[in-house]
């Protein structure tokens, strides 16, 4: 019955063509009416007949890309098109077939899982989709199996995740397995479509291998002057592991009690180098019996172990021509600074540590002993003076003895010796500066005129000590006397206060100087003492002699007398420097001679300085 008013709902499968037919109840009176089809797909994927209101399909229809059509369909007067009816609205549904088969999206897969998981253990998990309807029958029901991979994996049915099927699944033995999965429509049953999908498994590394020497014993020669530090082999222990797994670290376990060598890990290849941590000495010890170990870096508590593994290695040492070794590497030698020429000091001594001992020969690098003040023999290593010797000069002489085999020149070692030269008392002592001492005239009897001490340029014993004396004939000299003043310094004091400038301007005091060495040294030293005019204080003002100034009561007759004189010399020296003259030297002498004469006679004639 057409129902202007309500939508009517026709399923169609998506393979049908012919969907059923619209009829009006409306009373026509006669007309002629026609049915008209508007909306979706209507003239393209639907067609209606007019005359009997059958819906056909055009062409096949699919579900997965359309699922239903909205139409609308009206009754019309077939000569004039005009509506007999109001148009009235269908939905078409396509109804679901079972045409679309499952399908991976993200497939292939790949998946990785440690070894030797425990049977059960979850690997990945693979799914499938349909385009089916999910809510019409099975056609999107989706059931999983395993088509390749089995004893090894399983996949649970209805989730699609893949577990370890196999107990022991070892990487050393296989590290990659391919397996395939499938998903089937319809809940699995036949007539299901299905879908397939693959999924590399790889096994992870664990560590389940211990390391393992390619060798139970290893031999290496190595020369007795392997320098310290050098390799003197390799090992290696292989491990089926790999990565941070397959790691190992080396170490002596045995046989290395004095600690001359060690052994470390090469990054790179993982091997053990052997290298020298001591000098070795072929005279000393031959050959070294070492037990070394392999032990993994990482370890795994499941496996249980072991996770190291030990070899012997032997050590042999190679002889080398070694060149002489001294007794010791620095020698110390005493000598007296008057030791005579070839006087032995001291000797050195070398041997050649091979097993052939060959013999040593000495020589002194000169280029430490510049001046050869040393000699030595070359047999026996005895080291002479070769010239006299001065404390004062050098304390000390360090020079380099070398001694070299006879059989290969080549062969050179070196030692240092020492030379202290001893001291002797050869030298006396004497004034510690070149005093000058200066007296007031106007100075008190025992007054300080100076301080004296000395110096001595040799190396005292106990200390040096110094005796001051006069000399034997100044012992009573009535001027100066001298006081110890018990360290080692002596004051010279003054005797009486009636010195005077004009008098006696300088006085000499020669002290002798004695010091405490065996046998005694002594020196006589001269102390000079300038008399000087001092203020009342005691402030030294002047020390030279100074001419005396005139009497200011001069009478006219002296000062004439003194002024004729004046011009007369003015007038002599102009004579004589202005005028060429034969006789002017007597001329000049005659005129001087009587400015004397006459400055006598008035008593002021005063010789200038006195000595």
């Amino acid at each position: 019955l057409w129902n202007a008013h309500s939508k009517r709902f026709l399923l169609l499968r998506s393979r049908d063509f012919i969907l059923q037919g619209l009829h009006t109840d409306l009373d026509v009176g006669g007309k002629n009416i026609k049915y008209v089809l508007a909306g979706e797909g209507a003239g393209t994927i639907f067609a209606i007949n007019e005359l009997t209101g059958d819906i056909h399909a055009m062409k096949r229809l699919d579900r997965e890309e359309k699922a239903e059509y909205t139409l609308t369909a009206q009754v019309v007067n077939a000569d004039t098109d005009e509506p007999l009816e109001p148009p009235s609205e269908f939905i078409i549904k396509v109804q679901d077939i079972n045409d679309n088969p499952p399908q991976f999206n993200e497939g292939p897969y790949r998946a990785a899982v440690p070894e030797m998981s425990a049977v059960g253990t979850p690997v990945t998990r693979v799914t499938a989709t349909d385009a089916d309807d999910p809510v019409y029958g099975n056609s999107a029901k989706l059931v999983y199996s395993i088509l390749e991979g089995q004893p090894y994996f399983s996949v649970e049915p209805n989730s699609g995740t893949i577990k370890i099927a196999l107990h022991g699944m070892d990487r050393e033995m296989r590290e990659e397995y391919l397996v395939v999965i499938q998903a089937k429509d319809m809940g699995g049953h036949m007539g299901g479509l299905s879908g397939t999908t693959t999924v590399t498994v790889t096994l992870m590394d664990i560590n389940d291998n211990p390391p393992k020497f390619s060798k139970s014993l290893y031999e290496f020669v190595i020369p007795e002057d392997l320098p310290v530090g050098k390799m003197g082999g390799k090992v290696k222990a292989n491990d089926r592991d790999i990565g941070e797994n397959s790691k190992s670290t080396y170490s002596i376990i045995e046989g290395d009690d004095q600690g001359m060598f060690e052994i470390v890990t090469d990054g790179q290849t993982q091997e053990g180098i052997l290298r020298l941590k001591k000098p070795i000495d072929y005279e000393s010890k031959r050959s070294y019996t070492l037990r070394v170990e392999a032990t993994n870096v990482r370890s795994e508590p499941s496996s249980g172990g072991p996770f190291k593994d030990t070899a012997t290695v032997k050590v042999v040492v190679e002889d080398s021509d070694e060149p002489p070794v001294f007794l010791k590497p620095v020698y110390v030698l005493e000598v007296n600074e008057n030791a005579p020429v070839n006087t032995v000091i001291g000797a050195v001594t070398a041997r050649d540590p091979d097993s052939t001992g060959s013999l040593v020969r000495y020589f002194i690098d000169r280029h430490t002993d510049l001046e050869r003040q040393f000699n030595i023999n070359v047999d026996d290593g005895k080291i002479t003076l070769a010239k006299p010797l001065d404390r004062e000069t050098d304390m000390w002489h360090n020079i380099t003895v070398t001694a070299t085999e006879v059989r290969n020149h080549s062969q050179i070692s070196r030692a240092i010796v020492a030379i202290r030269v001893m001291d002797i008392n050869d030298n006396a002592p004497e004034f510690a500066t070149e005093y000058e001492a200066f007296l007031c005239e106007n100075g008190k009897p025992g007054q300080v005129i100076q301080t004296v001490s000395a110096v001595d340029k040799d190396d005292p014993i106990q200390g040096h000590y110094f005796d001051y004396r006069l000399v034997p004939e100044m012992l009573n000299n009535p001027n100066f006397t001298i006081k110890n003043n018990q360290d080692n310094s002596i004051s010279v004091l003054a005797k009486h206060d009636t010195f005077r400038r004009q008098k006696q301007e300088m006085y000499f005091l020669p002290i002798i100087v004695t010091d405490n060495g065996n046998p005694p040294m002594s020196s006589t030293n001269t102390l000079t003492i300038r008399v000087c005019g001092c203020s009342k204080d005691g402030i030294v003002q002047s020390c030279n002699v100074e001419a005396y100034v005139l009497p200011i009561g001069l009478s006219m007759g002296a000062l004439i007398a003194i002024l004729a004189c004046i011009i007369l010399l003015l007038g002599e020296v102009f004579l004589c420097c202005g005028v060429i003259s034969v006789n002017w030297f007597d001329r000049c002498t005659l005129t001087l001679s009587f400015c004397i004469s006459v400055l006598k006679s008035f008593n002021l004639f005063y010789p200038v300085l006195t000595i």
